[in-house]
């Protein structure tokens, strides 16, 4: 059966062709699910009818899959509606986006939510992801857009306005503002994203700040937080740089328990200011403080500067007037910075480009992008714990090649932030996904290695890393700045355990125009030539070797042999041998003959154990034994298509793959008849091929 690549190739191919087209970008976003809005909702105009979005309908399937699937009895009574049959004079913004409009319902996504508020203090950012144009009045057909950034491109996603409703009350988020639905509809185009509603519940407010914005979030454990922290976040709210926090439960039966000062144990928070306010008592006395948002709209903080503390009484009124102090319980509270330092476990600040948040000097950093895939098998190899498969990890080229212009103590090194993100493991939670352990780690190499070849693994038996991330953990993305001096460094990016397959996307900023990008080998071929054909008299060997040609031929001469031997059941594929009748001659077999007794010493070198197969990790080094030259794509390639489900590859299946690339090189070098390494084919040429 010819080979089909998998989803993960084609959908790669199809974005590398977008992105040459402009697409992807913030003003030309991917269009999820193919829907167009624009064209939709000219449709709708014209048919006078409202917009049904048949990709993610009104149905169970839209709200979950366990909690919120078919067998709960949470969606029995759940109605969807539309906001005019929900309530009078509906609107998709009331007076402004604030904060006060997310208010969170019956769903685990306060991470989301927190996340949304953050986005609401920035209206450049909000209406990048929110477009203004939408209303419930003119123009109104019942569709709505939303832009998103994932994993490296801008996509728009298209809903129809049906929301989940209980007793005509909003299951899910709702505004403060009972006729007010642009933070419903922003959560179910984010579900949407996601494949259901159920997938948004539990998760990291990085999470979705990065989808609201493709910046880089970094994170600071108060309890090694540096002594410029609160500098930090001044200058990070300064730079519409979003924050959030959360203080760790360690039972996971108390998540989201409220302590007796207020606050809420497992539970996400949107910073939404930090200030420093001189007090009226003390001249000189200055205090700090930290405003904070519960995305419940309620359950506040209730210790020193909360809404009705007696500290507020030490401010001067153009100081309370500044900070907008109210008393309300809507979920927003302040509190200074000392007290918000104890209480809160971590803090997380997505930045939109990681300016160096230490210094007062603006850095413009520039961003490169890899997509990348571990395969089990293959390239899945696990961390450095697992020095037989760590060397199969994808691996990535860093030149770091200007030093930076404000270097610290006089030292000559290079500012680069290195961000690894899984992709894709909260869409498919519903078929058993979870979020992988991983990590990276940094190898300085030598101008020795300068060739770009992947590193083998006796390079890592002998080096230690450079660097590495602080730690490997299950969360989508691991962050971490470094400096390091001018040189050329591989970055690897692994999961913990060997043999876990999944899609990443590893990014690295950096403060010059430093460069990363995948170490691809070129893909070559030790020339093969056909044996020359021998117009003389034949050798007594030529004649043995005749004589057993014609033994073991049977139908073999019509290029559909039998299996006599298990190499020969791998000749009747071994086309790329036979000459212009279709058949396979005497010299085309003598050359395949040779050819496999090579490749048969090739694999019993890696047979070391006599079981009969080789591991498919090693299946690259045989390969490149095997006189074949690849990239990275094709390795994958093969493992899947040769390997058994024991990561093994036995010997007829090593054959067929290495007669299937030498005649796929051979018919190429047939129509690349100038050298260039590229050519053009018609269909009927490409059909032909495809038989290799």
């Amino acid at each position: 059966m010819p080979y089909t690549p998998s989803g993960f190739f084609c959908d790669r191919l199809i974005r590398e062709r977008e992105r040459r087209d402009g697409e992807g970008s913030l003003s030309k976003p991917l269009h999820f699910s193919g829907q167009d809005y624009a064209p939709l909702k000219q449709e709708c105009l014209t048919k006078k009818c409202l917009f049904e979005d048949d990709t993610f309908p009104a149905t169970v399937e839209s709200l979950g899959y366990k909690e919120l699937g078919h067998k709960s009895n949470k969606v029995k009574n759940i109605v969807w509606k539309r906001p005019k049959e929900i309530c009078e004079n509906p609107q998709f913004i009331v007076g402004g986006a604030s904060r006060t409009d997310i208010c969170q319902g019956d769903l685990g996504d306060c991470w989301l939510l927190a996340a949304i508020a953050c986005l609401t203090l920035n209206e450049k950012l909000l209406y990048r992801v929110v477009p203004q144009e939408q209303s419930y009045s003119e123009g109104y057909c019942g569709i709505f857009h939303f832009q998103f950034w994932r994993y490296g491109d801008w996509v728009d996603v298209v809903i129809d306005d049906r929301i989940p409703t209980l007793n005509n009350q909003l299951v899910f988020t709702k505004s403060a503002e009972r006729n007010e639905f642009w933070s419903a509809l922003l959560e179910k185009a984010y579900a949407k994203l996601h494949g259901s509603y159920e997938a948004l519940k539990g998760g990291n407010t990085t999470e979705a700040m990065e989808d609201f914005t493709g910046g880089v979030t970094e994170f600071y454990e108060m309890k090694e937080a540096p002594k410029e922290l609160y500098k930090i976040m001044t200058k990070a709210l300064e730079r519409g740089s979003m924050m959030g926090c959360s203080i760790d439960s360690l039972v996971p039966a108390r998540f989201e328990t409220r302590t007796t000062t207020g606050l809420v144990k497992g539970h996400a928070y949107s910073v939404t200011g930090v200030e420093e306010c001189k007090q009226s008592q003390h001249k000189e006395s200055k205090v700090r403080l930290v405003r904070l948002r519960n995305p419940w709209g309620q359950v506040e903080w209730n210790g020193p500067w909360s809404d009705n503390s007696k500290e507020w009484a030490s401010l001067p009124k153009g100081e309370k007037d500044k900070l907008q102090h109210q008393s309300a319980e809507d979920g927003e509270f302040w509190m200074s910075f000392e007290d918000f330092k104890k209480n809160y476990t971590k803090i997380e600040i997505c930045n939109l480009t990681p300016d160096a948040l230490e210094d007062d000097k603006i850095h413009k950093w520039t961003v490169s992008v890899n997509e990348g895939r571990w395969v089990r098998g293959c390239s899945a190899g696990g961390c450095r714990n697992h020095p037989d498969t760590f060397w199969t990890n994808p691996q990535y080229r860093l030149r770091l090649l200007e030093e930076d212009d404000d270097p610290e103590d006089n030292e000559v090194a290079c500012s680069f932030v290195v961000s690894l993100m899984q992709k894709n493991r909260r869409k498919d939670r519903k078929l058993g996904a979870n979020l992988f352990t991983i990590g990276f780690a940094i190898y300085e190499v030598s101008p020795m290695h300068g060739n770009k070849q992947h590193l083998q693994k006796d390079f890592f038996l002998v080096n230690s890393s450079k660097a590495r991330s602080k730690a490997y953990i299950n969360l989508r993305e691991v962050t971490q700045r470094f400096r390091l001096t001018p040189g050329e460094y591989v970055i690897i990016p692994s999961t913990y355990e060997p043999h876990q397959e999944g899609e990443f996307l590893l990014r690295v900023f950096s403060e010059k125009r430093n460069t990363s990008e995948e170490i691809e080998n070129r893909i070559e071929a030790d020339h093969p030539e056909p044996a020359p054909s021998n117009a003389g008299e034949e050798s007594e060997e030529d004649q043995q070797f005749r004589s057993l040609f014609q033994q073991i031929a049977g139908d073999v001469s019509t290029g559909s042999a039998g299996r006599p031997g298990s190499a020969w059941g791998s000749v009747s594929i071994g086309r790329g041998w036979m000459d212009g009748t279709g058949r396979l001659n005497l010299q085309e077999f003598r050359h395949l003959w040779n050819k496999i007794k090579q490749w048969q010493g090739i694999f019993q070198h890696y047979n070391s154990d006599q079981a009969g197969s080789i591991n498919s990790y090693e299946m690259r080094n045989a390969v490149n034994d095997a006189g074949f030259r690849l990239n990275n794509q094709l390795y994958d390639i093969i493992t899947m298509r040769y390997a058994n489900e024991g990561m093994n590859i036995d010997f007829d299946s090593f054959i067929s793959c290495l007669v299937r690339l030498e005649a796929m090189f051979r018919a190429f070098q047939a129509f690349d008849q100038d050298g260039e390494g590229t050519i053009r084919l018609s269909v009927l040429e490409v059909m032909i091929c495809c038989q290799c």
